[in-house]
């Protein structure tokens, strides 16, 4: 049940985060980006849910103080992935004094894939 609480949370947490950076960066906040990213919410939550809930099924097996960090790692790898993919829009007409062309905010850390 933790699973999936958590799953829900980075669910949540992708979608704000990228709804955060094309706020940031004007790129893709339009009023279609804007039912873009409550339709992805709608999806991504109960998504990571369940990716969640399969996750921790399939490390049941393992030492007891290890059994989260499947959980953790795979949920941290969608979040990154979903940012990547759909809070920066690469070549997208933004705001070019608040992000460059790849639209990265300057607040994303540089050693983090977008």
């Amino acid at each position: 049940m933790t699973a999936a609480l958590v799953g829900a949370v980075a669910g949540w947490a992708a979608v704000a985060l990228a709804s955060h950076a094309r706020a940031y960066c004007h790129a893709g906040w339009e009023a279609g980006g804007r039912f873009e990213m409550a339709f992805l919410l709608v999806l991504m939550v109960p998504g990571c849910a369940v990716l969640a809930l399969l996750i921790a099924f399939l490390s049941r097996r393992l030492p007891r103080w290890s059994r989260p960090l499947p959980v953790l790692l795979v949920l941290a790898m969608v979040v990154l992935v979903f940012f990547a993919s759909t809070g920066t829009l690469d070549g997208y007409p933004g705001n070019p004094e608040r992000c460059g062309p790849d639209n990265v905010p300057p607040w994303w850390p540089g050693w983090l894939p977008a």
